[in-house]
This record gives C-alpha cells, sequence and structure tokens, in this order.
C-alpha cells in the first residue's frame, strides 16, 4: 500500500484526458467501502422493511382473496335461501289464500242455508197466519151473511 501512496506523490504529467495515478485504486477502494457501509447501515434495514411490507401485504391480499370468496360463496347461500323463503312464503299465502276462500264459501252457503230456513220457517207461519185469517174472515162472513139473510127474512 505504501508503494501506490508513493506512485500517488510522484508527479505525473498533467493535461491529459485520462490522468491515471494513484488515486484511482483508492478511490475504487473508498466507494467499495462506503457501499459495503451503506449497504450494513442503511441498504439492509429498508430493503428487510420492504420485504416484511410487500410479505404482509401479500398476505393481506391472500387473506382478503380468502374472505371474499367466502362472503360470495355466503352471498350464494344467503341468495339461494331467500329464494327458498320467497317461494315458501308464496306457497304459505297461497295456500291461505284458498283456506280463506273455502271458508268463505263455507260460511256463506251456511249463511245462505240458515237465510232459506229463516224464509221457509216465515213462509210457513205466514202461510198458517194466511189460513187462520181465511178461516176467521170465512166465520166472519158466514155469520154476516146468515145475519143478512135473518134480517132479510125477518123483515119480509
Amino acid at each position: 500500500m505504501t508503494s501506490w501512496l508513493l506512485l500517488a506523490e510522484a508527479g505525473a504529467p498533467e493535461g491529459g484526458l485520462f490522468d491515471l495515478d494513484a488515486t484511482l485504486p483508492l478511490m475504487v477502494i473508498q466507494v467499495v467501502f462506503l457501499t459495503f457501509i451503506l449497504n450494513a447501515l442503511f441498504f439492509r434495514p429498508i430493503g428487510k422493511t420492504v420485504e416484511d411490507r410487500e410479505g404482509y401485504i401479500s398476505i393481506s391480499r391472500a387473506d382478503a382473496k380468502q374472505k371474499l370468496a367466502q362472503v360470495e360463496r355466503l352471498e350464494t347461500q344467503l341468495t339461494e335461501q331467500l329464494r327458498g323463503a320467497r317461494q315458501q312464503s308464496q306457497h304459505l299465502i297461497t295456500e291461505a289464500e284458498q283456506e280463506v276462500d273455502r271458508l268463505y264459501r263455507e260460511a256463506l252457503a251456511m249463511a245462505q242455508a240458515e237465510a232459506n230456513t229463516v224464509r221457509e220457517k216465515s213462509r210457513q207461519e205466514i202461510e198458517i197466519q194466511k189460513a187462520a185469517a181465511t178461516q176467521s174472515l170465512q166465520v166472519e162472513a158466514d155469520r154476516l151473511s146468515n145475519l143478512i139473510v135473518d134480517r132479510l127474512l125477518a123483515s119480509r
């Protein structure tokens, strides 16, 4: 190393495009040394941090994809359950409407039958009262006619 320093001190002709003297190897050594120092102090920790972040991002991305797939699966299942529930509720509504219609028809039939029964009883009562009134009027008419005949015969 001393020989290089002596060469660096020796006078070299100046003025050329490139001066090749002992400073070139010294600069190369400094650059290599600084590269190792910078690599050890700055680039490795920053590289490790970047790699950790990339690992975290890739893990987070994989988790997100997995959760997204799970959400899509659950969404599909819930859609199917909702479709089934809608069909079941539609079926129940149809059955309820049919049951209400059947009960309405039964109630209407019972009401009509009861109305017919009441009407028939009323007609029979009216017939009985009509017959009684006719009988009463017949008796009264016979009595009045007998009275008229008796008066006519008595006045002659």
